[in-house]
């Protein structure tokens, strides 16, 4: 499993509206808490995918159609952005 980075998390939170500033307070004002969920829900899902499609990938002698499988999944992540 992989976990995701403090620079990842500080990019999504800036995206959500947080803001380096003095105080706490200060620095969430504007602070969107639904978009920052929204925001580590759909890179964990990516993580998933993605790690669902290298096993896949990584079986593809043992599994049958182990890669079209893999692409499959890399396909549903496209989709849903």
């Amino acid at each position: 499993m992989t976990t995701l980075t403090t620079e990842e998390i500080v990019k999504m939170a800036i995206q959500a509206g947080y803001r380096e500033l003095p105080t706490v307070r200060l620095a969430f004002q504007g602070f969107d808490k639904v978009a920052f969920a929204k925001l580590v829900a759909a890179k964990a899902a990516e993580r998933e995918r993605e790690a669902c499609a290298k096993f896949f990938d990584d079986n593809d002698m043992v599994l049958f159609w182990g890669s079209q499988a893999a692409e499959n999944i890399r396909a549903r992540g496209v989709e849903a952005t």
